[in-house]
């Protein structure tokens, strides 16, 4: 998708946002516009799922290129933090030993942008 197009659909996604909220937009036209947005959302997510790649990240222990000293710290955090799940302490256990991968975990490509747009568009679906 070409960078123009992506800035259109993010315009007309935005315009739906506002007209969805706007108190002096019928309610007629707001379900046609939610209607819309959840199909073209489903639309979106099935065409994204079809493009997915795993996220390039292979830990090998924590001398990983891939991971910066803010995520491995964050899992050192997550291990030494009492209010942190044991489900959660064997997760980042795991990565940091090398037993398995952030990816495992994480939905999407591991690309913050596009984790933060599927949020979006799930969100859109509930």
């Amino acid at each position: 998708m070409s960078s123009t197009q992506q800035v259109h659909e993010n315009r007309v996604a935005g315009g739906h946002k506002a007209a969805i909220h706007n108190p002096n937009v019928s309610e007629e036209a707001k379900g046609k516009l939610i209607t819309s947005t959840l199909e073209h959302s489903r639309q979106y997510l099935e065409q994204d799922a079809a493009n997915a790649e795993p996220a390039p990240v292979e830990t090998g222990g924590m001398v990983d290129d891939s991971m910066s000293g803010n995520t491995i710290g964050g899992y050192k955090a997550t291990l030494s933090n009492p209010r942190t799940s044991e489900a959660a302490k064997e997760k980042a256990r795991a990565i940091l030993d090398g037993e398995a991968e952030p990816s495992d975990y994480a939905p999407g490509t591991g690309d913050a942008h596009t984790n933060r747009v599927m949020g979006g568009y799930k969100a859109t679906l509930k």
